[in-house]
C-alpha cells in the first residue's frame, strides 16, 4: 500500500497561501504525488511554491487545461472551494480540497453530483483522521475493546482567534465561527469512530458583540461579531450512540478532553483531532479496580501505543490515499461523501440551534475503510 506508484498523480495547486506550506512539506516526501503547476492571484507566492517543486506557474484557466495535471489541490478560501472544484471537474480533473467541501450543503451536493457524473474523484480535508491517533482509537472500537459504544464527547474550547490572528474578522462573520472552523476535525473523527449521524439538536449563544484584535498592524481595533460563537450539539448516530459536541470561541480555560468514546466495557481517550498523532488511552472495565473511596481509577488508563494509521503523516496524506485508490480501484478515505455529511451535520446543528428544535439529516455516508496497521506511505 505504501509503495510508490508507477506514475505519480500529477498535482496542480490552486492557492499558495499559508496552508500550502504544510502540504508542500508532505508532498515532497510522498512518491504518490508530484506538483507540476501552481496558480495563485499573488504571483510571488505562486512562484515560491513552484520553485520548491520545479513546477510551472500558470493562470488558473491554463492550469485546469494542462495535460500534466491529473488532480487539482484546491487551497483557496472557503467561499471559492465549490467554484474551483466545479471548474476542475468540468476540465476533467480529480479534486482534493481543504475543508469545508463547500459553504453549504446545497453547494456541496453540486460538487458531489458533478464528480459522479464525470466519473472523477473528489477528496476533502481533514485527513488528520488517517493518522495514527484516530486510526488507533478506531481499531480499539472495532475490536470491541470498550464493548458496544454508546456515547462520545467532543470539546473544542478557546477564547478566540483574535488574540493571535492579525486579520480575524472572517472568523466572526457568516461562514465562520467555531463550528465551521474546527468542527470538521471533530465531526469527521466521530464519523470514523461511530459512523454517520441521523438527527441533531443544538443551542448556541453570542456572549460578546465585539472582539478586539490582539496582534499585528490592527492591534487594539475592535470589530463586530455577527454569528454565534458558543455552540452545543447532541448528535444521534445511526448506530444509536449519542455524541455531545461543544465548539467555543468564548472559553478562557478548560480541563476538558478533546474526544472521549464510552462503551459498555470501557472508555477511550482520543487525541486532538486537529493533529495526526497523539496518545490513545484505554480504560477497561475488565481490569478496573473495585469502586470505593480508595480506588485508583486513574491508574487504569493505559496508553496503547501506535497500532494503526499513516505514520509520521501530515496534510496531503488524504490526497496520497486518493492517488493510491485510483490505481487500486477502491474508494478513497477522505472522500466527498464524508465531507458532505460532515457539512450537513454542522449546518443542521446550527439550524437546530436557531430554531430551538431537532433536525433530521438529509445525507449519510459509509464509514471509510480503516487503516488497520501502521503504514508508511513514504516507503
Amino acid at each position: 500500500m505504501g509503495s510508490p506508484l508507477t506514475n505519480p498523480l500529477r498535482v496542480g495547486v490552486v492557492g499558495a497561501g499559508v496552508i500550502s506550506a504544510q502540504y508542500s512539506a508532505s508532498l515532497k516526501r510522498l512518491p504518490q504525488l508530484q506538483i507540476t503547476a501552481v496558480s495563485d492571484f499573488v504571483p510571488e507566492r505562486a512562484q515560491a511554491l513552484a520553485d520548491e517543486h520545479e513546477a510551472r506557474v500558470l493562470p488558473l484557466a491554463e492550469l485546469l487545461a494542462a495535460d500534466d495535471v491529473d488532480v487539482v489541490l484546491n487551497l483557496t478560501l472557503p467561499r471559492t472551494h465549490a467554484e474551483v472544484a466545479l471548474q476542475a471537474l468540468a476540465a476533467g480533473k480529480h479534486v482534493y480540497g481543504e475543508k469545508p467541501l463547500a459553504m453549504d450543503v446545497a453547494e456541496g451536493r453540486e460538487v458531489v453530483k458533478a464528480a459522479a457524473a464525470a466519473g472523477l474523484r473528489v477528496g476533502c480535508a481533514p485527513d488528520t483522521v488517517l493518522g495514527t491517533g484516530v486510526q488507533t482509537a478506531r481499531a480499539l472500537v472495532d475490536a470491541g475493546e470498550i464493548g458496544t459504544p454508546h456515547s462520545a464527547t467532543a470539546f473544542m474550547t478557546t477564547p478566540g482567534h483574535e488574540r493571535w490572528h492579525p486579520q480575524p474578522d472572517f472568523y466572526y462573520q457568516p461562514g465562520g465561527g467555531p463550528l465551521l472552523d474546527m468542527g470538521p476535525y471533530y465531526l469527521t473523527s466521530l464519523v470514523h469512530l461511530l459512523g454517520p449521524v441521523v438527527r441533531v439538536v443544538g443551542a448556541s449563544s453570542r456572549p460578546s458583540q465585539t472582539r478586539t484584535i490582539g496582534s499585528g498592524p490592527r492591534a487594539g481595533e475592535s470589530f463586530p461579531v455577527t454569528i454565534d460563537t458558543h455552540i452545543t450539539g447532541i448528535l444521534e448516530h445511526a448506530s444509536g450512540a449519542l455524541s455531545t459536541l461543544v465548539m467555543s470561541f468564548d472559553t478562557w480555560a478548560a480541563r476538558l478532553p478533546r474526544i472521549e468514546v464510552h462503551g459498555t466495557g470501557g472508555s477511550l481517550s482520543v487525541p486532538d483531532p486537529n493533529m495526526f498523532e497523539g496518545a490513545v488511552e484505554l480504560f477497561s472495565a475488565a481490569t478496573a479496580p473495585a469502586p470505593g473511596p480508595d480506588a485508583d481509577q486513574e491508574s487504569n488508563w493505559k496508553d496503547v501505543g501506535v497500532t494503526a494509521g499513516f505514520v509520521d503523516s501530515g496534510r496531503g496524506y488524504g490526497l496520497a490515499d486518493l492517488a493510491l485508490s485510483v490505481a487500486e480501484g477502491r474508494p478513497h478515505r477522505a472522500n466527498d461523501e464524508v465531507a458532505l455529511h460532515v457539512l450537513d451535520i454542522m449546518e443542521s446543528v446550527q439550524r437546530a440551534a436557531d430554531g430551538h428544535t431537532s433536525v433530521t439529516l438529509t445525507t449519510t455516508c459509509e464509514r471509510p475503510e480503516a487503516i488497520t496497521t501502521p503504514v508508511d506511505l513514504t516507503a
